[in-house]
């Protein structure tokens, strides 16, 4: 059966302006039909209900890009192993979906829409099943690690430093997912702040969200000696090794965890490329990163970092809204550009980029964690 991405995507964009709808029906539906399955998923679903239709709304639009998309729906099985979930679930999901699609498609649907999306699931299911099975001879589902350094920056955000109990490989500019003691089947993502090390410690930037259980446990509730489960890394924001480019980072708040990662192999690697690093926060005190990124700057003299104030107009230093500060300086149109941050702030960071001449291909992004 061959893939049609063209009725896969006209038939989705009819749901997406429901999502919220569409994504409540489809658990609701899947607990109905297997809640054997209920036990696997977090107590509240807000969440994982956004995860659902964002991961739903990548994997449609990367119909037509085959291998990021393989990498992508790896990844992601890989990373389902943690929860428990084996080559049979994904019948039961897929059901689930296949019936959300056509109730709320259903102006249009028809068998050729059907027969689309039947063979765009079993595609896709496939890819991550082969990924889990082959991961599973080699790596852990999830990894135990103590939280060995725990340092409070801000009134809310704490740089928190882990030793995993075994070794967890990962690339730079990627991210973890983290469950706590305190609130067992919830996790949540966090992008790691620096590149691998040989003593096997990852550091995390956490900003306390409100009403964000895991955000808030590890900020204000743990300690050094606790001990935190990790999900297998995930993420595509990863350095061009191949690139002899300079290099442009743009990072707002906790965005800046993955940058710092990334710099940070440039720097391990024995590449000279120049490094503009534009960090920005809404006032000085929230550059809570700052000493650090200056003793890294006064090592390395290919790097300059640059800090930048939105709200703060007794700031005496860079002033602005990141995106507009970036089109202050010379062309970045030859750069490798990586961008991260809020999205509002990702957005259109990229569109200013992309008008002054960057191509989409050399600018990689993601959101903060």
């Amino acid at each position: 059966m061959s893939l049609n991405p063209r009725l896969v995507k006209e038939s989705f964009s009819v749901v997406e302006p429901v999502a919220d709808k569409a994504a409540a029906y489809f658990y609701g539906r899947l607990f109905a039909e297997s809640p054997h399955l209920r036990g696997m998923f977090p107590p509240s679903m807000d969440v994982q209900r956004d995860r659902l239709f964002s991961a739903l709304t990548r994997i449609v639009w990367s119909l037509d890009s085959p291998d990021s998309l393989a990498s992508y729906l790896g990844q992601l099985g890989r990373d389902h192993r943690k929860y428990g979930v084996v080559a049979e679930h994904y019948t039961a999901v897929g059901n689930a979906l296949l019936a959300t699609i056509k109730r709320f498609a259903h102006d249009i649907w028809n068998n050729e829409i059907e027969a689309a999306w039947v063979a765009a699931y079993t595609a896709a299911a496939n890819l991550m099943i082969e990924a889990a099975e082959s991961d599973a001879g080699v790596s852990p589902a999830w990894w135990l690690a103590e939280i060995i350094d725990h340092e409070r920056r801000t009134e809310d955000i704490a740089v928190i430093t882990l030793k995993p109990t075994q070794r967890l490989p990962y690339t730079a500019g990627q991210y973890i997912n983290v469950q706590t003691a305190r609130w067992p089947r919830v996790w949540r993502t966090f992008s790691i702040a620096n590149a691998p090390r040989p003593d096997n410690t990852l550091r995390l930037h956490v900003r306390g969200v409100p009403g964000g259980w895991v955000s808030t446990t590890l900020l204000r509730h743990t300690r050094i000696g606790d001990t935190i489960m990790l999900g297998p890394p995930v993420g595509t924001m990863v350095p061009e090794d191949r690139s002899s480019r300079d290099v442009l980072c743009v990072a707002g708040g906790t965005g800046l965890a993955p940058l710092k990662a990334i710099v940070q192999h440039i720097i391990d690697s024995g590449r000279r490329p120049n490094i503009h690093l534009l960090y920005g926060a809404r006032t000085a005190a929230e550059l809570y990163d700052l000493p650090d990124l200056i003793r890294m700057e006064s090592s390395f003299p290919w790097l300059r970092v640059l800090p930048v104030v939105s709200e703060q107009p007794s700031y005496d230093g860079m002033r602005g809204y990141l995106p507009e500060v970036v089109e202050r300086f010379h062309s970045w149109a030859e750069h490798e550009v990586y961008v991260c941050g809020p999205p509002s702030m990702v957005n259109e960071t990229v569109r200013r980029l992309q008008i002054s001449g960057v191509p989409l291909s050399r600018i990689h992004r993601d959101i903060e964690r």
